[in-house]
């Protein structure tokens, strides 16, 4: 009971800060260290990945309508719009999907650290505020998702690969990325949400491929209890962010990041056994 109490803990904490720009991997770092999971190492690590599937549902329910291109009540015109966002994220998550192939096991031996996180947090957060602050009362170019063209999702998806450095924020990435290129702060985080679902979907099936299915029936109850509530918040945090961003900046997460990169830096320095 006391491990599904944390597990709901942790679905909280990853359903807000996967779509947030303040990075879920700084979060699940001091979670970790105050609530650790009584688990195998290997099975933590994988469960911290594959709880991501519940926020990928959120993402499929909430934008239903808008990703698909059979329904019925659409026009031709509309379908074909559909089928080119489509493209358009096939061809943005290529960069990021052929890297993190490639470099996964590499990246988690080299970066997976408290000092590259809390860097990532708080450089990232500088760079939100400079934005922000430099693109004042500027008319983006793509104020829609459905504006954005092949260059510009290309770009975006070069600007991916960043996230999977910890501490960085894949939502982060993408959302500075689309505004660097002259995308509004509404399409650059529903962009960034329709890229979750295929880079996290691959990225929980890697995890459970190299663990492997044989899951005790504990941790199938850790796992659906983690996807479950990880669902539930996402949809709320998803809401939260569009609605946010229409009336406000992010620089207000620029600030959160630093603050949050410092209090990391000094727990471990300080605290840290």
């Amino acid at each position: 009971m006391i491990e599904i109490l944390k597990t709901i803990l942790i679905g909280i904490i990853q359903g807000i800060t996967e779509w947030l720009p303040v990075s879920s991997t700084g979060h699940m770092i001091l979670l970790d260290e105050l609530i650790s999971l009584d688990v195998s190492e290997s099975f933590r690590q994988m469960f911290l990945v594959v709880i991501q599937l519940g926020s990928i549902l959120a993402v499929a329910v909430l934008y239903f309508k808008t990703l698909n291109p059979f329904s019925k009540k659409k026009s031709g015109a509309e379908k074909k719009q559909v089928f080119s966002l489509w493209g358009k994220i096939i061809v943005a998550i290529i960069p990021a999907g052929i890297a993190g192939v490639l470099l996964d096991d590499w990246l988690d031996r080299h970066f997976y650290t408290y000092s590259t996180v809390a860097a990532a947090l708080v450089l990232y957060g500088i760079f939100f505020i400079v934005i922000e602050r430099r693109r004042k009362n500027k008319r983006p170019a793509h104020e829609t998702v459905y504006d954005i063209d092949y260059k510009t999702a290309a770009a975006i998806g070069l600007f991916q690969i960043l996230s999977l450095i910890p501490g960085t924020s894949r939502s982060g990435s993408t959302i500075l990325g689309g505004m660097l290129v002259g995308v509004s702060r509404t399409a650059a985080a529903e962009f960034s949400f329709f890229l979750a679902v295929p880079i996290m979907l691959g990225a929980s099936l890697l995890k459970l491929i190299k663990l492997g299915f044989a899951l005790t029936g504990a941790e199938i109850s850790i796992l659906l209890t983690g996807c479950a509530v990880a669902f539930f918040v996402s949809v709320a945090a998803i809401r939260f962010l569009v609605s946010f961003v229409k009336r406000h900046s992010f620089e207000v997460f620029g600030w959160y990041r630093i603050v949050l990169g410092g209090i990391i830096l000094t727990y471990y320095i300080f605290f840290a056994r």
